[in-house]
């Protein structure tokens, strides 16, 4: 790993992206007891060489060596803090309101960016301004840092999203315009109600504002940790998301029947002989087929970022 001071805090324009301003980009890093992996995450952001990044991090009462690891860094952070436990979703609002950036968005204290990530997400967002909310290519770590997998370019809409399909949204590849941020009203639910799952909670606020536009291109990735947060009590994990899915279909007119198809959906995959057949006729189709409801890809050519 790089020392410090090779930090780069500033790079040539990349060409991936067209002659322009570049937008400002807050991201948000809330750890505790991070040391095993933040210091691999800290330099994933530094080391983008993006030109207009402020990069905040919060300490939420770790007792581990996560202050010493920030201090590393902090002359290359925009801001930071160590402040008694509150819970990381706590600590990311605390975050966000501090940021000023156009673009936002987080990355855990063991994920990590890809490179060039970040000039992807500010050349999207700079050529496409109708665009408020996208994410990448899922992509995956190991322990150790290294990729072990990257997934084909994901496709969502509200209506398959609320029915159960296509529901995990790659939180280290995603990032939105701070003017949807605050029509779905500035803030992850710190609340408790959602365990540790408040970003679903939070995209089900953006679904109301805003299509999620997939990316042809790798932002960032997921650890695949033994200790990592995502990968605990993923039973209860899916509890909640149907929670949260029923929560929101209260509010549509056509919710009853999304609550019965969602219903209906799950006792038939308890059901081993006809399980496979229900997923290769109905699942994979509605998660896959595409359809009016369904928008383009945003891929990269020689003039820039374009819907397609």
């Amino acid at each position: 790993m790089r020392p410090p001071d090779s930090v780069k805090l500033s790079g040539s324009r990349t060409p991936l992206c067209k002659t322009g301003e570049w937008p400002r980009i807050s991201m948000v890093t809330a750890v505790y007891n991070g040391e095993i992996h933040l210091e691999e995450t800290i330099s994933s952001i530094l080391e983008q060489g993006y030109p207009n990044l402020e990069y905040i991090i919060i300490d939420d009462g770790s007792t581990d060596r996560t202050s010493e690891i920030i201090k590393k860094y902090e002359r290359h952070i925009a801001w930071w803090t160590s402040q008694p436990n509150q819970g990381l979703y706590a600590s990311l609002n605390t975050g966000f309101s501090r940021s000023t950036g156009e673009i936002l968005g987080w990355l855990n204290d063991s994920d990590m960016l890809r490179p060039g990530g970040l000039a992807v997400v500010g050349g999207v967002f700079r050529d496409l301004p109708q665009v408020e909310w996208i994410t990448g290519r899922p992509t995956h770590f190991n322990e150790d840092g290294e990729t072990i997998s990257a997934f084909p370019v994901p496709r969502w809409t509200r209506i398959r999203f609320l029915a159960g399909f296509n529901r995990y949204i790659q939180q280290e590849s995603t990032f939105w315009r701070r003017s949807l941020w605050e029509r779905a009203g500035g803030y992850v639910d710190a609340s408790g109600r959602y365990g540790h799952v408040a970003d679903f909670e939070l995209w089900v606020r953006f679904f109301r504002l805003a299509q999620l536009y997939p990316v042809d291109a790798l932002i960032g990735g997921f650890r695949m940790d033994r200790s990592s947060r995502g990968l605990k009590n993923l039973e209860l994990c899916h509890q909640i998301h149907n929670r949260i899915l029923d929560e929101e279909l209260q509010r549509l007119s056509y919710g009853v029947l999304l609550r019965a198809f969602r219903r209906f959906n799950a006792s038939i995959k308890k059901v081993p002989v006809v399980r496979f057949a229900w997923w290769n006729l109905v699942e994979r189709p509605l998660s896959t087929w595409p359809g009016p409801d369904r928008p383009p890809v945003i891929r990269f050519d020689s003039g820039g970022w374009r819907l397609s």
